[in-house]
Formats: structure tokens, C-alpha cells, sequence
């Protein structure tokens, strides 16, 4: 039977620890039912008895406290909730416990923001690694050293696992749902929780946001001509003579400021702009691919689908408001 630790922290999501303790025990039931022993034991685990949170709205009662655990197969740490710093300096003690876990031998996966905890660690430094798309910002102040992976929904390197963001965390469940029983089972627990089993991308749900969050007035002013101009076919040197530096300087202190090369920057603000007129307006893709200043309609195309994930036409038709109404 595997040993399924799913740990409790302080600062939790409970619905992070209730998800996937119910995958798992459903799993068992549907080995039962045919005709198979159950395969998992699922522990909640803390470092105290109780772990409350939300405000003490709610509260956990665990089955084992630290000093009381074995090793696991797997342990699965859920998503924090507020202010991320607070979140992990609160969880020190667990965060040492995962370490030893890995060391003896567990595997160990994050859901969602929970890759905060998990990165505390060490252990993800030098691994590439998911989390959710609105923290990734955050995340990379806070771990440098850790490879994240922008709108990618599942990581796996050297026994560690981490997820995207909110119901994408689904997603890895399944993987390992799939990794210790087979792919037939994993279908079924897809088809029960009604989850997309081959969702390979959360970036069709990321909403950019202007990385604004530094101190380069220079790097501000382009990003601000960027977005004031986004019909416009912009170059670098446009940019760059707008405000007052050479090219190379521009592009070195723009990367430095906001973790995207100008042209990466100009390209995400286009697609944004197209993502919210799909999703609001009866414009065509040829009406919004000229508004956003494209005039080739495959480079809009691959532009499009490289950050969302999705073909111009199947964002429009799965997002768009008149059409889903």
C-alpha cells in the first residue's frame, strides 16, 4: 500500500488539502469496487494537532503530527493563501520535515502556490518548476535559483512535482493518479471530477499584468509607449529613441526590470489586447489581429497560440461572451 502524506501548514487553501485527499480515497473506491484491494493510505499531517486558518473560520485535525510519521511514498504539500512571506516563514518546521522525507526516499508535490513552501526547501533549486500564473512575479523575487515555467500546468524532475495555479493543480493529481495505478483509472477519476486529463497549459487563463513593480523610470516610460501604441508595428529603436537610451542599454535594464525582453513585453500586451476583444466584442480575427497592429495573419497566429495556448479562433470561440451566452 503507498503512504500518502498530504501536510496541513499553517496559511492553507483548505480546499488544496481536501481535494486531494478525496482523489485519492476515490481512487480506492473504484478499485473496490473492482474486485482490487485499495492502493493508497492518505494522512493529513501537521505539525500540531489542530491547524486552524481563514480567520479560525475553519480548522484541521490531523491524523499524525511530525514526530509521529514514517516515510511516505508521496507527499503533497497544498496551496498557502495571503501574503506568500508571511505564509512560508510560518511553516519552517514543516519545511525541514519534507527535506528528510526527500532525502529517505519520498517523492514530493506542490499544488498551486504550495510551490512556495516547497521552494523554501531547496529542493527546487536548479528544477524547473509550475505555480500559479499571478505569483510568478513573486515567486521568482523570492527563489531565484528555481527555473519557473511560465503558464505550464505540470513539472516533474528527480521525484518532484509542482502544479499551475487554482483547478489546475487537478491536473497533477491525475498525473500521479495515472504514475501509481494506470492511465484506465486515471481516465475514470477524470471523467468523475469532470477534469480536462490532457490540459498541458494554464496560459489561456493568465491575464498579463504590466510588471510595473520597479523602480526604472526609463523601463516605465517604454512600457507605457508599449501599451499606448499597441496598434502601431513597433520596433526597439522606436522605443529606445522614445525614451532617451541606446537600444542595448534599453533592452538589458527592460529584461533586468520586468523578466521580458522588449520584444517578448510588446508581443504579451498585443495578445492581451486581442485576448480581451475576442472575449467582448463581435469583431472577427482579422479585425483584431489589425487593431493590435499584426498585418500577417500566420505570425499572429503562432504569436497567439505560443502565449495562450489556444488558436485565435478557439479562444474566441471558448471565451467569447456573446458566444457563450
Amino acid at each position: 500500500m503507498k503512504m500518502i502524506y498530504i501536510v496541513v501548514p499553517e496559511h492553507a487553501v483548505l480546499q488544496a488539502v481536501a481535494d486531494p485527499q478525496y482523489c485519492f480515497n476515490t481512487v480506492n473506491e473504484f478499485l473496490q469496487v473492482s474486485g482490487k484491494e485499495p492502493l493508497f493510505k492518505v494522512q493529513l499531517v501537521g505539525e500540531k494537532r489542530e491547524v486552524r486558518f481563514s480567520g479560525n473560520q475553519f480548522s484541521v485535525t490531523v491524523d499524525q503530527v511530525l514526530s509521529e510519521t514514517g516515510v511516505a511514498d508521496l507527499v503533497i504539500v497544498p496551496a498557502l493563501f495571503g501574503e506568500m512571506t508571511t505564509a512560508v516563514s510560518a511553516n519552517a518546521k514543516l519545511a525541514e520535515w519534507i527535506v528528510w522525507q526527500y532525502k529517505e526516499g519520498a517523492e514530493i508535490a506542490s499544488l498551486c502556490v504550495g510551490a512556495f513552501l516547497l521552494a523554501s526547501t531547496g529542493l527546487l533549486n536548479g528544477k524547473k518548476c509550475s505555480t500559479h500564473w499571478g505569483y510568478i512575479n513573486t515567486f521568482r523575487d523570492m527563489f531565484p535559483d528555481v527555473i519557473i515555467q511560465d503558464g505550464s500546468i505540470v513539472t516533474e524532475q528527480h521525484r518532484v512535482y509542482t502544479s499551475g495555479g487554482a483547478s489546475s493543480y487537478w491536473n497533477l493529481l491525475l498525473h500521479l493518479v495515472e504514475k501509481y495505478t494506470d492511465r484506465q483509472i486515471a481516465i475514470l477519476v477524470s471523467k468523475y471530477f469532470a477534469i480536462d486529463i490532457d490540459r498541458s497549459s494554464q496560459s489561456a487563463f493568465a491575464v498579463f499584468t504590466a510588471q510595473k513593480n520597479h523602480n526604472d523610470e526609463a523601463v516605465r516610460q517604454a512600457q507605457d509607449f508599449i501599451e499606448q501604441n499597441i496598434e502601431d508595428r513597433l520596433t526597439i529603436d522606436d522605443i529606445a529613441s522614445h525614451v532617451a537610451l541606446g537600444r542595448r542599454s534599453l533592452e538589458r535594464r527592460f529584461k533586468h526590470a520586468t523578466n521580458n525582453s522588449v520584444l517578448e513585453y510588446i508581443q504579451r500586451v498585443k495578445i492581451e489586447a486581442a485576448k480581451k476583444s475576442f472575449e467582448s466584442s463581435r469583431k472577427n480575427i482579422n479585425e483584431v489581429m489589425y487593431d493590435v497592429g499584426y498585418t500577417d495573419t500566420k505570425a499572429f497566429r503562432s504569436t497567439f497560440k505560443k502565449i495562450t495556448g489556444l488558436t485565435p479562433i478557439e479562444y474566441k470561440n471558448k471565451y467569447n461572451k456573446l458566444a457563450v451566452a
